[in-house]
């Protein structure tokens, strides 16, 4: 993306070729102050509103004009890479850590407990997906958000631990989290002029709810979880964006651009208050809240710097770039026009 006119410092253009630099910045500046100086957003009004109550609502426009985005054309793609992430990011590690925990116990291993492991694994960083996939992916891989919207929080882990019904979804959270998409999909396939209008909102807004979530992250939490926490997130981005290469590699038949898996192989920062969310539905959980907590914030930031390194490399190795492709595939379509120079080389939609 080109610097304006009148640029004195390039902060925008500096941020925007780092891997995921739009969203783990301001998360890492949120953080930064929500740690030594949490008290300075609490002010009130606009300063307040924007820079730490403005998550929430900012992520759910985010969602609304990805759906505008997803055309019918697109829909079956997204449908398919939606199945593909929740399989490789949830389901199969979760299967996995039961397994482990069958062996184990709750206690877990070197110190990481079941609960710990579920907390962190099973869920998705969504707001960093749509981050990665704009700069990288195509339509159908931002459109696959909602497999964070559906992993985000305590659902898996829930689902993977519970007894007695506790691995029950509750269907009102599912539905709100998904009616933003359904919408921004009905809209921009109605009306291409919102489809259009709203194409820049990801590049606006991501910065704004990263440093909203950022200043939820106590730095304090993060070092207490120690080296267990580091090494956690360290193993969670291989090992998950992995399961998501396959599955892009050899169920989506993507090819080089299987690389954008990676970008799945992150931690919510929702997922933080997941230890407490399960220990309330299952007190026999409670010992390992604390530890969970803290090893679960470390992941959250570990994972937010590697996924992103993680799925630079993979796609450069592999010479691939879905988002690029798509740029000149449209700006292909305009130009052959009746009269246009034929011949040219098509691209994948």
């Amino acid at each position: 993306m080109r610097e304006g006119h009148g640029t004195l410092v390039p902060l925008f253009g500096t941020m925007n070729r780092l891997p995921g630099g739009l969203m783990l910045i301001p998360l890492i500046l949120g953080s930064l102050l929500g740690t030594f100086a949490p008290g300075a957003l609490e002010i009130g009004g606009f300063t307040t509103a924007l820079f730490k109550d403005s998550a929430l609502p900012l992520i759910a426009l985010l969602i609304f004009a990805t759906g505008t985005q997803v055309t019918m054309r697109t829909g079956g793609p997204v449908l398919a890479t939606i199945g593909v992430v929740l399989l490789g990011k949830s389901i199969v590690p979760g299967l996995l850590i039961v397994a482990l925990g069958l062996a184990t116990g709750p206690d877990g291993l070197f110190g990481v407990s079941i609960l710990a492991l579920l907390a962190a694994t099973t869920n998705s960083n969504g707001g960093l997906w749509l981050a990665l996939t704009g700069q990288y992916g195509r339509a159908r891989d931002r459109g696959a958000y909602i497999a964070g919207a559906i992993n985000d929080g305590p659902f898996f882990a829930l689902l993977f631990i519970g007894a007695s019904g506790l691995g029950e979804i509750p269907f009102t959270s599912l539905l709100a989290a998904v009616v933003p998409f359904v919408l921004g999909v009905v809209v921009g396939n109605i009306d291409g002029g919102w489809r259009r209008t709203l194409e820049p909102v990801p590049a606006i807004v991501i910065p704004f709810f990263s440093f909203a979530l950022g200043t939820g992250i106590d730095l304090a939490e993060v070092a207490s979880g120690g080296l267990s926490g580091v090494v956690l997130g360290l193993l969670i981005t291989p090992v998950t964006g992995v399961l998501v290469y396959l599955g892009y590699r050899l169920l989506l038949r993507r090819g080089g651009e299987s690389g954008i898996g990676f970008a799945a192989a992150t931690t919510s920062g929702n997922s933080i208050a997941t230890p407490a969310i399960v220990a309330a539905a299952d007190p026999a959980f409670q010992d390992y809240v604390g530890a969970a907590a803290s090893q679960v914030a470390g992941c959250v930031l570990v994972t937010a710097v590697f996924a992103p390194m993680l799925t630079s490399w993979a796609l450069k190795r592999s010479g691939a770039n879905g988002a690029r492709a798509e740029e000149a595939a449209a700006e292909a379509g305009s130009a052959d026009a009746p009269g246009a120079t034929a011949g040219k080389e098509s691209l994948k939609p």
